[in-house]
């Protein structure tokens, strides 16, 4: 059970939320919001163990799960230098930045084909530099194709992550051998 009101009021709101919202687009333009509230609130529920960061990797800290695996909570901590491989997640994502600066540069699909693990030609995109207290979203178009972390120039950041399932896997892509190929991810429980 959430150990604050304004996780747990987090929490219902986005379940209701998500639930009457199942277009990904409406439903992360009803959660941002939220999220914003919850970034305010961070240091009233988010507890040393939400903190957990590795030298080697960045870190995905299990804050809230459902049962069903409908929706996910992580703090993720980013030491400097450390990076996503180039991925999408296959649902809806809002984000927001707990302290430091969150990069994310996105890439967009050439190849005609959605579904292809092979021959997919990525082309880079734009790049975001999320500040403390920015909220970020994303909904699969179909892949939301991207790379997230913190140069190592920077300081460490944290970030909240709901996402719209268990995000216990995700597609990464080798943007030079034209693949994309599923793998599971770790994540620290709470």
């Amino acid at each position: 059970m959430p150990n604050s009101p304004a996780l747990q009021m987090f929490i219902d709101q986005a379940v209701a939320r998500s639930r009457e919202q199942p277009e990904p687009a409406d439903c992360v333009l009803a959660l941002a919001p939220l999220m914003l509230d919850l970034i305010e609130h961070a240091g009233s529920f988010l507890e040393p163990q939400h903190y957990r960061g590795s030298d080697i990797a960045y870190t995905r800290n299990l804050i809230f799960d459902l049962p069903d695996d409908s929706l996910s909570l992580y703090s993720i901590v980013w030491q400097p230098g450390q990076w996503t491989p180039v991925h999408d997640h296959g649902s809806w994502g809002v984000v927001g930045v707990v302290e430091g600066v969150l990069e994310e540069r996105s890439y967009v699909r050439l190849s005609p084909e959605p579904g292809a693990d092979e021959g997919i030609e990525l082309a880079r995109g734009g790049t975001v530099l999320l500040r403390h207290g920015a909220v970020t979203s994303f909904v699969p178009n179909p892949d939301h194709i991207h790379v997230t972390g913190v140069p190592a120039e920077r300081p460490c950041a944290v970030s909240l992550h709901l996402y719209g399932r268990m995000m216990s896997s995700f597609n990464i892509y080798d943007v030079r051998a034209r693949t994309r190929r599923r793998i599971s991810v770790a994540h620290n429980e709470s």
